[in-house]
């Protein structure tokens, strides 16, 4: 038996003629695009047979004649007793121009060349998207009664059918099926379909909340599935019974679910929230198309949508299908498949099979690289401050990763000394003198900056000034405040805001704040630097809503305490428990790679919460710990801790006292 297969390399025909080989005496030929020939050898492995057995046929199935040489069409004629069509796009994304050139012209293409080599019988891969949106019971009988194909993709593979139907002179047979999913003994699959799209919304919320929380959802209409595995045997066994010609058969689910039940099924697989709360789509029925349309189609309502779209994953028209009008009879398939042991399994019994492969080989996570070399390399980033502690802890972390490194920073012994530690390992720190405390002197390294290396990608707003001190004791000292409020707010902000219309201007940057856990504790004996940060803090959110759709990322570190210079004359602090330098650069590197809005500590957050649910609460905790470590007039740090002090550190690590 001599096959010939198009899309013999796809998902499916893969598949499909593998189950071909199995029969005894069987022989494929398959079509292939000629940049496809690589691939040759990996298909023949896959299938455990040699070139005798399966051969590839180099076409292109937008081309009369499928493109195939006259010789080798010569030597094909007579020989075909199947013509499998399986090539065609499947993908909801694809634009109406290319589905148009491989679903219907290709489907012409393939029946003139299947008349033209005298094949026996020719099989064409529809799909139940042939039925459009038609409302009822769509029968394998019916073609014509299609109706709402206003979808490139439904409108396409009807069209392809009608040519089979109308234009083919051999006898044919046509399957469709319903959305395939992967294999449901291996789980394996090859691309985000059907409902796979809504397979990262059910990861996010299970990273957001914990299996037992119910959550609301959509009840939908009925959404039909079926497995890889189930429609390559039921298509191998059809194709070789006499008698089916002129048939269609659909392959798919006699009891199809809910999308709610759909997604709830996968949630427990995924052991994420379950649906429970579910509205009827449907019920949006009443408001008139014309309206709804009207609403979508404004510029703040579609913006929200495609940015929650895009974030999700999800196609722009998969909301058009909740509400799926459609279910399909398949008696005929059941009919010649009875007594064959080839039947849909229920998809609670193989859905974890298929979400464990989806998240070890398809979520789109894994294709994104995170590491800090791929996030940095040969990109400019400044950090400001990158002499001692967390600045050139972090500068050695980014040169290391192929970053090119620039600071800012003050003093020009401890500069030098800082590049020839740099230069020993092979680095280079490009640093420029100065005190963006004084905002001419930022303005002017800045631009300096920007001349010297057109743009930086990443800004690092680590140099801060810290002064621990209670109000009672800075009654007569206003200048603490407005020295920390110099450097830490207009110091970075003068360095930012002349950084970022360069940012803007190429739709990419990443500005980070190091900020401080007291802004979320609000921290006694730390008034003027916590003023500062949550300043700098505010300003950092504003500036993300403006530009989050110019490409550029804000990021905020609610820094926990950290052993630096900057905290060393506090000696009360060497008994706390506090980060490292090179700690603290691991956390900011991180955020460089994955972007987050906020880094904090969970005891931060607490804090932050407690704060907002019970103020009162907060103040005395933070009160007793103020005055565990002396209190005004008390807080110099100075000397050996007491064990009430020693305890309260452990309790609140992190914290500044």
């Amino acid at each position: 038996m001599h096959y010939l297969v198009t899309g013999g390399s796809g998902f499916i025909g893969r598949r499909l003629v593998r189950k071909l080989l199995e029969r005894e005496g069987s022989e494929v030929t398959f079509l292939v695009l000629e940049h496809e020939l690589p691939r040759v050898a990996a298909l023949l492995e896959y299938w455990g047979v040699d070139g005798t057995r399966a051969r590839a046929l180099v076409g292109d199935l937008t081309r009369p004649m499928l493109g195939v040489d006259e010789a080798a069409a010569a030597q094909l004629a007579g020989t075909v007793d199947h013509f499998f069509h399986l090539a065609a796009v499947y993908d909801l994304k694809a634009d109406a121009q290319t589905q148009q050139k491989a679903n219907v012209d290709g489907t012409r293409n393939a029946v003139r060349f299947a008349e033209a080599l005298g094949a026996r019988r020719f099989h064409l891969f529809s799909s139940i998207a042939a039925a459009g949106l038609y409302e009822g019971t769509f029968r394998e009988d019916m073609f014509d009664e299609a109706e709402h194909l206003e979808h490139p993709y439904f409108r396409t593979k009807h069209d392809s059918e009608a040519i089979v139907r109308r234009e083919c002179a051999l006898p044919w047979r046509i399957y469709r099926p319903a959305l395939v999913v992967g294999d449901s003994q291996t789980g394996e699959m090859d691309k985000i379909d059907g409902p796979y799209y809504f397979f990262k919304l059910i990861q996010k919320t299970r990273r957001l909340l914990p299996p037992w929380m119910p959550t609301l959802g959509v009840e939908g209409g009925r959404i039909n599935v079926v497995p890889v595995d189930f429609v390559v045997a039921a298509v191998d066994h059809i194709a070789h019974l006499d008698g089916e010609d002129g048939r269609c058969f659909h392959l798919v689910d006699p009891e199809p679910m809910r999308v709610g039940d759909l997604l709830n099924t996968f949630a427990r697989a995924a052991h994420a929230p379950q649906m429970e709360l579910r509205f009827n789509a449907a019920l949006f029925g009443f408001i008139p198309r014309p309206l709804r349309q009207m609403v979508m189609a404004l510029a703040p309502v579609r913006r929200v949508r495609d940015a929650v779209m895009a974030d999700l994953g999800l196609p722009d028209d998969i909301f058009r299908f909740i509400n799926y009008p459609t279910r399909f009879d398949c008696r005929e398939t059941q009919r010649v498949l009875k007594g064959t042991g080839i039947e849909v399994p229920r998809l609670a019994d193989y859905a974890w099979r298929l979400w464990d492969y989806w998240e070890r080989h398809l979520d789109p996570d894994l294709f994104v690289d995170r590491s800090l070399r791929g996030q940095v390399e040969g990109r400019v980033v400044l950090v400001t401050g990158a002499t001692s502690g967390i600045g050139k802890a972090t500068a050695l972390k980014l040169a290391k990763a192929g970053a090119t490194v620039l600071t800012i920073a003050r003093d020009a012994e401890k500069i030098s000394e800082t590049q020839a530690e740099f230069e020993a390992e092979g680095l280079t720190l490009h640093a420029y003198q100065g005190d963006i405390a004084d905002l001419a002197c930022a303005e002017a390294l800045t631009a300096r900056i920007l001349a010297d290396f057109g743009h930086v990608d990443v800004l690092v707003n680590n140099a801060g000034r810290s002064i621990r001190r209670a109000i009672e004791d800075s009654f007569d000292r206003f200048h603490d405040f407005e020295r920390t409020m110099q450097l830490n707010y207009f110091g970075a902000l003068k360095v930012s805001m002349g950084l970022l219309p360069s940012m803007a201007e190429q739709r990419r940057g990443h500005i980070i704040n190091i900020s401080s856990i007291g802004v979320l504790t609000n921290a006694p004996r730390f008034s003027a630097y916590v003023a500062s940060k949550a300043a700098l803090d505010a300003w950092a959110r504003t500036a993300a809503s403006e530009f989050a759709d110019r490409g550029v990322h804000f990021s905020v570190i609610n820094m926990p305490l950290v052993k630096t210079p900057m905290i060393e004359p506090t000696k009360a602090y060497d008994h706390v428990p506090t980060l490292t330098a090179e700690e603290a650069a691991d956390i900011i590197c991180d955020t460089i790679i994955h972007k987050q809005v906020r880094v904090a500590t969970r005891l931060g957050i607490f804090g932050q919460v407690v704060h907002a649910l019970a103020p009162r609460v907060a103040q005395v905790i933070m009160n007793t710990s103020f005055r565990t470590f002396g209190g005004p007039g008390g807080g110099n740090g100075k000397g050996s801790p007491s064990a009430n002090q020693v305890a309260m550190g452990q309790l609140m690590r992190g914290i500044y006292f």
